[in-house]
């Protein structure tokens, strides 16, 4: 079993969690994917789902990320790979982004059967009471259609995602994710990157500066100074320095607005910020 969610580690939650799990299904494993996720932030444990979600074992994913608890947004569990996973949590958009990346959903349920719920004195823990026993009854063998009533994979809430563009300035593109390093991922992928035609120098602006950048195989790559423009692990595009972070150095952060463009074509004023320790102006090569 693989688990993910917003819990955090200061409380008992995942602990308790944990705990859940193993009381049902003993000799299950349970691989910790985050607790980390932003409180609520069900786009950012959509993403990092998804970016998990092709390396995870085959069994039952269960991700919590739910600030909808205890409304009438529906618990849902969906099977994907013709049986060989199961993805349990709330239909809000957090399990669709994953659902997607392993080729979309062959059957879901509602889980409105509480023969599988734990009594729960209130309803604001669902991660304790739906969630965890459900995943491990699934884990021990139970089947996915005990659990509640079946509903069409079509119908569950999408997860949505920004979508660049190529306007008359450039490339517009939005930070989807920012690492612990302080790299910055894009909705771009390699493709979008190639249709600039700027071969491996850009131009990049963030809110009112506009600064040279390099695109680049590996961090160490990016000159002292400067930044780069490079295909990460994911398959997507990232603005990063060497042995530095870009978010803080560019000042932003998920959800922030970058244009990309050709270096030639500058419709701004390069300005001086310093990245990785020293400004990008001060580069005599331009990088």
């Amino acid at each position: 079993m693989s688990f993910l969610s917003d819990y955090g580690a200061d409380d008992e939650f995942v602990g308790v969690v944990h705990s859940v799990v193993r009381g049902i299904a003993p000799h299950a494993h349970v691989v910790d994917i985050t607790h980390g996720i932003g409180a609520h932030d069900v786009r950012a444990g959509g993403l990092a789902l998804a970016r998990s979600a092709q390396y995870l074992c085959p069994g039952v994913v269960l991700a919590v990320v739910d600030p909808g608890v205890g409304t009438d947004r529906r618990a849902v569990a969906v099977e994907v790979g013709g049986g060989e996973s199961v993805l349990v949590g709330p239909d809000n958009g957090l399990l669709a982004p994953a659902v997607a990346m392993v080729g979309g959903a062959d059957r879901a349920v509602s889980l409105t059967d509480p023969v599988w719920h734990l009594p729960a004195p209130g309803s604001t823990f669902d991660g304790r009471d739906v969630f965890a026993p459900v995943a491990a009854h699934l884990a021990t063998g139970v089947d996915l259609g005990e659990m509640g009533d079946p509903i069409q994979p079509a119908g569950l809430l999408p997860g949505v995602l920004p979508v660049a563009a190529i306007e008359s300035d450039g490339l517009h593109a939005e930070v989807l994710w920012v690492d612990r390093f302080g790299n910055l991922q894009l909705n771009v992928d390699p493709g979008e990157l190639d249709a600039l035609e700027a071969g491996d120098r850009y131009r990049v602006r963030v809110a009112e500066r506009v600064l040279p950048a390099q695109r680049v195989s590996a961090y160490d790559d990016v000159p002292t100074g400067g930044l780069g423009v490079l295909v990460d692990s994911w398959g997507m595009v990232s603005l990063v320095v060497a042995r530095a972070s870009a978010a803080a150095d560019l000042g932003i952060g998920a959800g922030g607005a970058v244009v990309l463009g050709p270096a030639g074509d500058d419709p701004g004023v390069t300005t001086r910020v310093t990245l990785g320790g020293r400004s990008a102006s001060d580069d005599p090569e331009g990088t």
